[in-house]
């Protein structure tokens, strides 16, 4: 069990409450009130520790769990430093990551965690889903500690990217 004594899992996601435009002007993350101390289990086929480095890898079918989120890719490296117990810096994940969360979903081909800073970046072909609604785009940035979280078109490796595109449901109105 990797522990942090003040963070939350990452890439852990998510994101933006999806309710609609008036919603999307206010975007707040759902991460925001998050138990960042609650304990952080890992499990992959493979984790190598690399002590030296200060790191560990986690390869295949990687699973990461606090509380009620969970962190699914294929391979996350995780960065962490050793003064009296480990406490972990930055998450990088890659391969099909997956971030899921009792209301939302966030995919994307990368993340990183960025523990000290506060952010959670996800990047190429990002999804972010809640309740039928979905905004697509290059990059998500959720900020933990305003829980303001932003969509944009840039592309992976800093490149000009594309457009932000989305979908939102309406509530059904009963009719008079």
């Amino acid at each position: 069990m990797i522990r942090r004594r003040s963070s939350i899992l990452l890439l852990s996601a998510p994101l933006l409450l999806l309710a609609g435009p008036a919603a999307s002007q206010n975007a707040v993350s759902a991460l925001k009130g998050h138990d960042s101390n609650a304990p952080v289990d890992v499990s992959a086929d493979r984790i190598e520790l690399q002590d030296r480095a200060d790191r560990a890898l986690l390869t295949g079918n990687v699973q990461v769990r606090q509380g009620n989120l969970n962190l699914t890719a294929g391979r996350i490296t995780v960065a962490y430093t050793r003064g009296g117990s480990t406490q972990i810096q930055r998450l990088d994940a890659s391969g099909g990551v997956r971030v899921v969360s009792p209301s939302e979903t966030a995919s994307s081909a990368f993340g990183i965690y960025d523990l000290d800073r506060r952010l959670i970046t996800m990047m190429g072909g990002v999804v972010l889903s809640r309740n039928g609604s979905e905004v697509r785009g290059g990059r998500l940035v959720i900020d933990l500690d305003t829980g303001r979280a932003s969509v944009d078109g840039s592309a992976v490796g800093g490149g000009s990217g594309g457009r932000v595109t989305g979908h939102f449901t309406v509530p059904k109105r009963s009719t008079p």
